[in-house]
């Protein structure tokens, strides 16, 4: 089951991505797995945008999860990282960059923006938060061409499905934990 129609109001898409991910959530016990994997190249595709990411925060650090990248734009890969402080993530979320940008250049914050090995134009972040409150990582979509036609109704959608991956980073710590206890 793939989801291909992305005019959903928010909270239908909600609905749809769950009925996907828990119809087939014994099926993986890796933490991004598989279905969220598709969902995240689906929402890129639909976006127009070059890259597609799920980071974990940790120490100080931004991992890359899981990229879902454009043919021919591996500007960033599963598995890489850096300080969270050089990021546009830490950015998004202490308030100096919104959440949906359509041109990281012409911004006011631009010039207190770090430094990026490849131009950022078009760029929507959302923080992925667990049951507990605590902030997983971000969810983050961008290109390196600005993109006017991005709206609240794009960052609704990556919003959602970050919900949903926060319910799945749940249930998969939830495991986990359960498993650590049983031995």
């Amino acid at each position: 089951m793939a989801i291909h129609n992305w005019d959903y109001a928010p909270e239908a898409l909600e609905v749809q991505v769950s009925e996907l991910l828990l119809a087939t959530a014994d099926q993986s016990d890796e933490l991004i797995d598989e279905n969220v994997r598709q969902v995240l190249h689906d929402l890129r595709q639909h976006l127009s945008m070059e890259v597609i990411f799920v980071s974990e925060i940790r120490n100080g650090q931004r991992m890359f999860k899981h990229v879902d990248t454009a043919a021919g734009k591996e500007l960033i890969a599963t598995g890489g990282g850096g300080p969270l402080e050089e990021s546009f993530c830490q950015c998004v979320l202490d308030g100096r960059l919104p959440s949906l940008v359509n041109d990281a250049a012409t911004h006011p914050a631009f010039p207190l923006l770090p430094v990026t090995p490849f131009r950022v134009g078009a760029h929507i972040s959302t923080p992925i938060v667990l049951a507990s409150g605590e902030i997983y990582g971000t969810l983050c979509c961008f290109s390196q061409a600005a993109d006017e036609s991005l709206t609240a109704k794009d960052l609704n959608k990556l919003e959602c499905v970050a919900k949903i991956a926060a319910k799945r980073i749940d249930i998969k710590q939830a495991r986990h934990l359960q498993e650590q206890l049983s031995k």
